[in-house]
């Protein structure tokens, strides 16, 4: 098997994997263009080959809902439909069909399936640093409530909320002495 290629971004060169994961920058070798080359260890795997699902073999046989021709292995627990190894769709324990899916996407009715999460820690830090009185009480209600939500998939802020949380205090006890000042001088 060959090497993994990757090309350098300046001259299409293809680059060898002595300028992969170096400390310090690599010149390329066609165009001696100064690089940095990181790359996961699973650009050096082998590609692993998909289930193509096993073809019907004995008359009579269970065959997929959706491809007659390959052998069905699951059935869907929401709707029932025999399902090949392509089809069958194995989330937290329950095998759904893409139609199941995508339906119980739309609904929201899968338990465990996120395609949206809200960034709570983002929202209080924002609240926090918003110079109304309103907005610090809202900043210690988010971070307070929201303190052992998931937080994001891709950035992670873990110390937003700590941060939202003591903005929220400061802004809400200033704001309280500056009222206090205010209503016992008149």
């Amino acid at each position: 098997m060959n090497p993994p290629l990757l090309q350098c971004p300046r001259c299409r060169a293809w680059l060898l994997g002595a300028v992969f994961n170096q400390p310090q920058l690599s010149p390329c070798p066609a165009c001696g263009a100064s690089l940095v080359v990181e790359v996961f260890p699973a650009f050096f795997r082998p590609m692993e080959s998909g289930t193509s699902g096993e073809a019907v073999m004995v008359e009579g046989e269970s065959s997929c809902f959706y491809h007659p021709q390959k052998k069905a292995v699951q059935p869907c627990d929401a709707c029932g439909r025999f399902l090949c190894a392509l089809c069958d769709c194995a989330i937290k324990g329950q095998h759904l069909c893409p139609a199941c899916l995508e339906s119980g996407s739309k609904k929201q009715a899968i338990q465990g399936l996120e395609d949206v999460r809200p960034l709570h820690s983002r929202q209080a830090l924002m609240l926090s640093c918003l110079p109304f009185f309103i907005t610090g009480l809202g900043g210690i209600y988010m971070a307070l409530r929201y303190r052992n939500a998931p937080g994001s998939l891709v950035r992670p802020m873990r110390w937003a909320m700590n941060v939202a949380l003591a903005l929220g205090v400061l802004q809400t006890l200033s704001f309280g002495v500056l009222f206090f000042l205010i209503f016992t001088r008149s």
